[in-house]
């Protein structure tokens, strides 16, 4: 892989060098990062039972500064005393009333954006009174910037209030369009993901905590300015011992508990909105938020996740993942190697030759479908971010590759699944309407209510009215594919999580690949590369290997047949001639139980001084059963 020098800039650091007379502070902040705790974590506190020893530095600092140590007019607070048995909980409660002052503001705003929508003709009417009281009475109690937006950007406004946890919920959501309408998954799509960077001494204590090495023998040089900083890591740019790129990402300090009380919080408000709002299914949503949030808080996963990919595409040379510094990561520390490239939709990647651009997209199309329809495992927050365009490699068999990165999400689909999955995206590209549809509807899952011919007849006249529409170069599968999820909702018809996200790496695919080359046809390109995967899985000798897995069980099968044939028809034979069970021991029997419960109940009524009009029908009703009911 092609290296650059590192960066000589102000902001990087060398770790090996003597200070200058500048950065006694940072050598201070290393000493207490030494001694176990947060640079950035002020004095450390004394332990229980003991006093803590004078500190004459901070005397002398006092002593210049024209304060005292121990000044007389400002005494010190007094220390809580005693055992506290709430203090664990005091920001867990607090956290708590804040989620749940914000989800009940949401549903009054909700009330709020509902009356403002109404047609003018409609808000004077007798209809929508009950509403227009209710916006009445909950218009003072909703915070006043946001009473007057519209009910999707007041959901996204107070996702962005709540911090990290709720706008990775909010990330989660704006793909499920399968379940949400459409204003609300376009306006969360455009959550911010980028929070305040945390300061360098904070990620130095970090990588020395977890590696146990100073900072200066674990890298001859670190970026102090970080690449990226998002709610949940931090990246910086980094040169190894050996002379090697590297870009290391840091898990913050404290957002792991964060997270995890958040988690929590979010388990008890999907049940409530799971009551209020059951065809939304919030309860799925976030569980399925849960679960790949605890794996994005783990960089071990991650790992693995990258050594798998490559074990994958490793017969394939145009396709490359980082590989993994294990002796330099741990579950809140991951060193990877430092993909150098261009980014799609960059100036220098617009500026590339055809050929080269050309290739470009038929490599991310060979990768994004090989990863959906063969592998079953993919890259499951793709967008162009995480995608390295590779020029001028050296190699001559693939002079140009394409790199994938961030890799801590990703989706599995079982064997079934990814033979349905391919099953149904060849019958799409080829134009088989009623193959696509049949094969759609049977990953699926059928909420109450469900309409299946209803869905299917909509979802066939979509894919013939998209078909008809465009031109080849426009024509876009993945839409496609989004917009037939989309109507499950209103079939009460429902896809699991990963398809949402195989929609979503599908469109990333779809746009960069117009963006390199606006006149391509990409539905040819991911045809032909489909087709191959769909050739090699009938080839012969893969299906005789599949028979073969399973040859135990088919002679195991073909051994017992006869036996479990006879039992079943011997079976079938005695239920066809068994005479129907009598009901008479049970005929009048539920009649008189209620008959006994009516007479019994106006009995105490009667006996306890109650009124005539309570135990006289008990007793009538009992009456009237015990002659009439076995009849």
């Amino acid at each position: 892989m092609p290296r650059d020098d590192p960066p000589s800039d102000p902001t990087t650091t060398d770790p090996r060098r003597p200070p200058a007379p500048g950065e006694a502070a940072s050598q201070r902040e290393a000493a207490s990062s030494r001694n176990g705790r947060p640079p950035d974590a002020g004095p450390a506190a004394p332990e229980p039972g003991r006093s803590s020893p004078p500190d004459p530095e901070a005397a002398a600092s006092n002593k210049a500064s024209g304060r005292a140590s121990d000044a007389p007019d400002e005494p010190a607070p007094r220390e809580r005393t005693g055992f506290d048995p709430l203090a664990p909980y005091r920001g867990a409660f607090k956290r708590f009333f804040t989620v749940y002052r914000h989800v009940l503001g949401l549903l009054l705003g909700g009330i709020l954006a509902y009356v403002r929508a109404l047609p003018p003709g409609e808000r004077g009417g007798f209809n929508h009174l009950p509403a227009r009281f209710a916006a009445f009475c909950a218009r003072p109690v909703v915070k006043r910037s946001l009473r007057d937006l519209p009910f999707a950007r007041q959901l996204r406004r107070r996702l962005e209030i709540l911090g990290p946890t709720f706008i990775k919920l909010g990330q989660i959501m704006a793909l499920r369009k399968d379940l949400l309408p459409s204003t609300i998954t376009s306006e969360l799509s455009s959550l911010m993901d980028r929070l305040p960077e945390v300061p360098f001494s904070q990620v130095k204590y970090i990588l020395e905590r977890d590696l146990g090495r100073p900072l200066h023998e674990l890298f001859r040089r670190v970026r102090k300015e970080p690449l990226g900083s998002a709610s949940i890591a931090q990246a910086h740019l980094a040169e190894t011992l050996g002379g090697e790129k590297v870009v290391f990402k840091v898990i913050k300090p404290g957002i792991r508990e964060v997270i995890t009380s958040d988690l929590k919080l979010l388990e008890a408000v999907g049940v409530l909105l799971q009551w209020l709002l059951p065809r939304y299914q919030p309860r799925q949503i976030i569980e399925e938020f849960a679960d790949y949030t605890e794996k994005e808080l783990d960089y071990r996963y991650e790992a693995d996740n990258a050594e798998i990919f490559a074990a994958n595409f490793a017969d394939t040379d145009g396709i490359v993942f980082p590989d993994i510094y294990h002796d330099l990561s741990t579950g809140d520390v991951l060193t990877m190697e430092f993909l150098r490239g261009l980014k799609p939709g960059s100036d220098e990647a617009l500026a590339l030759d055809e050929a080269t651009r050309e290739r470009v997209v038929d490599l991310g199309a060979e990768a994004i479908i090989r990863m959906l329809y063969q592998d079953g495992f993919f890259h499951a927050d793709l967008h162009a971010g995480n995608l390295v365009i590779l020029p001028d490699t050296g190699d001559e068999e693939a002079p140009v590759k394409v790199g994938f990165i961030d890799l801590g999400m990703v989706g599995r689909f079982g064997p079934k699944t990814r033979r349905s999955l391919l099953y149904y995206f060849y019958a799409l590209v080829r134009g088989d309407v009623e193959r696509a549809t049949r094969y759609l509807l049977g990953m699926a899952r059928l909420g109450e209510g469900a309409d299946p011919q209803g869905f299917r007849r909509a979802v066939g006249d979509l894919v013939r009215r998209f078909r008809m529409q465009g031109s080849r170069s426009e024509l876009s599968v993945a839409q496609l594919i989004l917009e037939s999820l989309s109507l499950g909702g209103k079939y009460r018809i429902f896809f699991p999580v990963e398809m949402t996200l195989m929609v979503k790496a599908l469109i990333t695919y779809e746009g960069v690949g117009r963006m390199m080359e606006p006149e391509l046809d990409i539905t040819a390109v991911s045809r032909r590369h489909v087709e191959r995967i769909f050739h090699r899985r009938f080839d012969p000798r893969k299906v005789g290997q599949e028979l073969m897995s399973g040859a135990p069980e088919l002679v195991d099968l073909a051994v017992d047949l006869p036996q479990l044939l006879a039992e079943g028809a011997g079976f079938v034979k005695e239920r066809l001639n068994r005479p129907p069970p009598s009901r008479a021991p049970l005929e009048g029997l539920r009649s008189g139980i209620l008959a006994g419960a009516f007479v019994v109940g106006g009995s105490i009524a009667a006996v306890g001084g109650g009124p005539w009009f309570l135990w006289g029908p008990l007793f009538a009703a009992g009456l009237l059963l015990a002659v009439f009911g076995s009849s």
